[in-house]
């Protein structure tokens, strides 16, 4: 007979059999690993800001370095404040700090949402690394929605409607992440209104993952928690429009019939991890608050990103994939199908083998389509426009403050390292 302890090892087996470093992580060390081997590597991996942490950011971390006692488990009442601000001032939510929790990242508090609440995960694809490896760890169903390349890889509400009256009763969670990891567009809001209208009909809590809001290209973002506030959760944080990736910040915004749910959460929280950094919190207060210097930071941010993201686009363009620009975050999700014939008289016949070719042939290094839900077969990949110093790229922009677009000559002066990518992408493709 097992003992109990041995029942839960054979169950935790079950839940994590098969998983594997995240591969934005394991892409990411890969790289770092030819690079100290003496290669030459093009990082466009890994989707970590390039960015600073603001400094009037830092300087309040300074100031806040000796704040050691534990915090509420929900958070800070002055950053719980700043949320609530914040969320009216970008988006005229009215949010009760009350019912703002913070985690130590928005990651963390998405895998205890699932932990907590028993319903299906609805995930359209291609979709972030981590949303259903979490699921898998909890042992919560996944019900994937492929979407369309000439739909710009976005939900639609047909789709979702399609799946709810399946089982109209039936709880269900449905993440929905833009600006996109991995594509970088977003949606309009006459589809977020249609959206949110299928999800009030059936009840369906949103996770409006808003992580990448701040960067929309345009900063036009709009949040679907305008359209369904009594069933929208916001998740945001500090790691891409602050540059605080490593600082593992985050924030659920809960309206106030969802109460019960985030206090649920607040109780995992407590036997996990107790409360988030307090020199961070505090920190964290500056972040949010309304501050002119962080309004040029992400206003020459946003410059900067899209004048890439049109670099990018265009050199797609000459190498004859038809991409649309992106809509904001840094990624672009190439399908490079139009050279399948050619590929595969190479023996690359999907997108796994298409991103170690890449990388061993190259020194290009992006993530497979196939580690963002899609079918393996595609000959899709995500590629993270980071690779550059972004302290350079902000101060020159702020000097060059003629015109709102900066031109490409721009990207080649402060970002050659996805020049040159780019020139070993396209060389590769056409002498293949």
């Amino acid at each position: 007979m097992r003992t109990k302890r041995e029942h839960l090892h054979v169950n935790l087996n079950l839940n994590v059999r098969g998983l594997k470093t995240s591969s934005t992580l394991a892409i990411n060390e890969k790289s770092q690993a030819l690079l100290n081997a003496g290669k030459e590597v093009f990082k466009f991996g890994l989707g970590q800001s390039p960015f600073p942490v603001p400094e009037i950011v830092v300087e309040t971390l300074r100031r806040n370095a000796h704040q050691k006692d534990y915090l509420p488990v929900k958070g800070l009442r002055a950053l719980q404040e700043a949320v609530a601000s914040f969320n009216f001032r970008t988006q005229k939510l009215s949010t009760d700090p009350s019912y703002v929790l913070i985690g130590p990242g928005s990651k963390e508090l998405i895998f205890l949402l699932q932990l907590v609440y028993y319903g299906d995960l609805i995930i359209p694809t291609p979709s972030w690394v981590s949303y259903s490896p979490q699921a898998h760890i909890i042992g919560r169903h996944v019900r994937w929605v492929p979407t369309r390349e000439d739909n710009n890889w976005r939900l639609s509400y047909d789709d979702l409607e399609k799946i709810c009256r399946e089982d109209p009763d039936r709880p269900r969670i449905v993440i929905l992440n833009y600006p996109s990891n991995p594509t970088g567009y977003t949606y309009p809001i006459e589809r977020l209104k249609l959206l949110a209208s299928v999800a009030r009909k059936y009840k369906v809590i949103l996770v409006s993952d808003e992580i990448y809001g701040m960067i929309h290209h345009q900063g036009q973002h709009v949040s679907i928690a305008r359209f369904y506030p009594e069933g929208t959760i916001i998740s945001s944080g500090l790691s891409k429009w602050c540059g605080a990736g490593g600082w593992r910040l985050g924030t659920f915004s809960f309206p106030a019939n969802l109460a019960w749910l985030m206090d649920a959460i607040a109780v995992v929280a407590s036997e996990t991890f107790t409360s988030t950094s307090a020199p961070l919190q505090f920190a964290a207060v500056t972040a949010f608050e309304d501050h002119p210097e962080l309004d040029l930071y992400l206003h020459h941010s946003r410059r900067i990103l899209k004048a890439i993201a049109r670099f990018m686009t265009d050199r797609f363009h000459d190498m004859g994939l038809d991409i649309p620009l992106p809509h904001g975050g840094f990624y672009m999700f190439p399908n490079f199908a139009p050279f399948r014939q050619r590929l595969a008289s190479h023996g690359i016949l999907n997108s796994l083998e298409l991103a170690t070719r890449l990388l061993n042939e190259t020194g290009v290094a992006v993530l497979p389509g196939s580690d963002f839900a899609r079918n393996g077969d595609e000959l899709t990949a995500r590629m993270a426009y980071v690779d550059f110093n972004g302290a350079k790229a902000l101060e020159a922009a702020t000097l060059d403050f003629q015109e709102n677009s900066l031109h490409e000559s721009f990207v080649k002066d402060y970002c050659p390292k996805i020049v040159t990518g780019f020139e070993r992408l396209g060389n590769w493709l056409t002498d293949l």
